[in-house]
């Protein structure tokens, strides 16, 4: 197109189309009705959550179904400040979030005059939680702005960028040029580490791969590099279904004495993507993870590789690319190392060292899976959670995310399964969640209604914060503050119109899954911990 003039809010629109945008969520205010403007005419559907951090957590589950940016739209100061958690999860996990919010009119900040909405400064607010903040002072710096807005959500370690628009700036006139889109594949490893590394496998006699969620999105090259080397591959929560039924996978955590028993015995360890932070490798805060002998860390991120663990070797690169320039490198394996073997052996050792409560839990996840193939399960915090976090292999990559590591927020599941829905409209998503968790979103099943999001919640009733009461009882502390009452959840979903069942027993879970996956539209489907038989051990 030729140059033509339209204000900041319509402009705008036309950059995110341009940029691959097919999906905003947000609320919109008095303070953003211009940066509406022009999206009823766009190709991009917008979704209106019931609350900002609702808005946030389905950018970000729709983000890691399609690796696309998740775009959330927000008014200035409480939408901003609503969403914080969501952004701070996401930070935690990098996962590529653009949030677009308003800002009051550029006299008047900082001068803390009372404006509707106002934030002593909202730029510095949000600037511990994002990769980048801007504030949008000169209308014609727009295309600019977003250039470098979606070059941070590609380059390096992604995570939300936030770009704030002054009221007074939105409905300005500027000039549009030709549009400029983005495109980075990240950075390649230099042709001496990748040299070093394949010098390392070569002499292993007994390596193991490690792959946190940097890896997820190269499931088949990391098979092909765990099959060359007939190495065990363990995988972190949120690189599950990484292998999905190879037998070199090891669904396992590595805050688990077995798998550490695994890593501490080999002789080479390959870390693929993972921040190696405490959440997944010291899950129990005993400080056990050992000393590994030669630990070789690939990541997209320089500050995190001098972050963690000691490592022979660093290298600064995708893990894609990395392993398009190793793979070459390495001959077809001939094996020798016991490498399924070895998996098998950390795997059984892991299920006998669980307790009977989490094998049955991890029962139910696998009959999930097994009658939806191909399935999502976003998970909130809660029990049946926790112990898959421990222990499950997911049916495919991207199979298995929740909010139970990381940042750790309560009430993400709900939300971020209708982002992972949206961003894969044919594929059934099961949102597991706690009956304590689902009421800090629990008004999105009305969002998950309107947008026909093919979500099933599967809600796990303990009666409260079971988790937190079974630690305290550990702790020897008398549980106090840990069992909220919970609604009538099928009268919730009923008064949604939203079709729901409540299980009897666990062996109705299969036929239940079918049924309402058959339809169009979210279900709801509760488990109780006590009153459904074979629900817990």
């Amino acid at each position: 197109m030729g140059v033509v003039t339209k204000t900041v809010g319509e402009a705008l629109i036309d950059i995110l189309e341009d940029n691959g945008v097919d999906v905003v969520f947000g609320i919109p205010g008095v303070h953003t009705v211009e940066l509406y403007r022009g999206l009823a005419a766009s190709r991009i559907r917008h979704i209106t959550p019931r609350h900002e951090q609702g808005a946030g957590f389905m950018a970000d589950g729709y983000a890691r179904m399609t690796g696309k940016p998740g775009v959330a739209l927000l008014i200035t100061g409480p939408g901003v400040t609503n969403a914080i958690t969501a952004m701070a999860q996401a930070y935690q996990d990098s996962i590529p979030m653009l949030v677009i919010s308003g800002v009051n009119a550029r006299a008047s900040l900082g001068h803390g005059e009372g404006w509707l909405h106002e934030l002593p400064d909202q730029r510095a607010t949000m600037a511990s939680i994002s990769r980048m903040t801007h504030t949008l002072h000169e209308p014609r710096d727009l295309p600019a702005v977003m250039e470098r807005a979606f070059t941070m959500l590609q380059g390096r370690r992604p995570g939300p960028v936030h770009i704030e628009i002054p009221t007074d700036v939105m409905d300005t006139p500027i000039e549009l040029e030709a549009a400029v889109t983005t495109k980075l594949s990240g950075p390649r490893a230099a042709s001496s580490d990748v040299a070093a590394l394949s010098k390392k496998c070569r002499r292993a006699k007994l390596p193991v791969v490690l792959c946190g969620g940097g890896a997820v999105s190269s499931a088949e090259k990391v098979r092909a590099l765990a099959q060359r080397l007939d190495a065990p591959v363990v995988t972190t929560v949120n690189a599950r279904g990484l292998l999905s039924g190879d037998p070199l996978s090891v669904p396992a955590s590595p805050s688990l004495a077995a798998v550490r028993e695994l890593l501490a015995a080999s002789d080479t360890v390959i870390a693929l993507g993972t921040q190696m932070g405490q959440t997944d490798y010291d899950m129990y805060c005993d400080g056990g993870f050992p000393a590994l002998k030669d630990l070789v860390r690939v990541d997209i991120d320089p500050d995190q590789l001098t972050r963690g663990p000691a490592a022979s070797l660093r290298i600064l690169s995708s893990v894609d690319l990395l392993l398009d320039d190793l793979l070459p490198e390495l001959a077809e394996s001939k094996g020798g190392r016991n490498g399924p073997a070895r998996a098998q052996a950390c795997r059984e050792a892991v299920l006998s060292g669980l307790t009977p409560k989490m094998r049955t839990e991890i029962s139910v996840l696998e009959s999930i899976r097994d009658t939806l193939p191909g399935c999502v399960i976003v998970g909130d915090s809660t029990q049946a959670i926790y112990s898959g976090n421990l222990f499950f292999e997911a049916g495919r990559p991207k199979g298995w995310f929740n909010a139970a590591t990381g940042f750790g927020a309560l009430g993400y599941g709900p939300p971020s399964a209708i982002g992972a829905s949206l961003g894969e409209p044919d594929t059934p998503v099961v949102c597991l969640v706690g009956d304590g968790g689902f009421q800090f979103s629990l008004a999105e099943i009305g969002s998950a209604k309107d947008c026909g999001a093919n979500v099933i919640f599967l809600v796990w009733n303990n009666d409260g914060y079971g988790e937190i009461g079974t630690y305290m009882i550990e702790c020897g502390i008398e549980p106090e503050g840990v069992t909220p009452s919970a609604p009538d959840f099928l009268k919730i979903a009923e008064a949604y119109g939203v079709p729901s069942m409540r299980l009897n027993d666990v062996d109705e879970l299969a036929p239940a899954l079918k049924q309402f996956a058959d339809r169009n539209g979210p279900g709801l489907i509760e488990i109780h911990e006590t009153s459904t038989r074979g629900a817990t051990a």
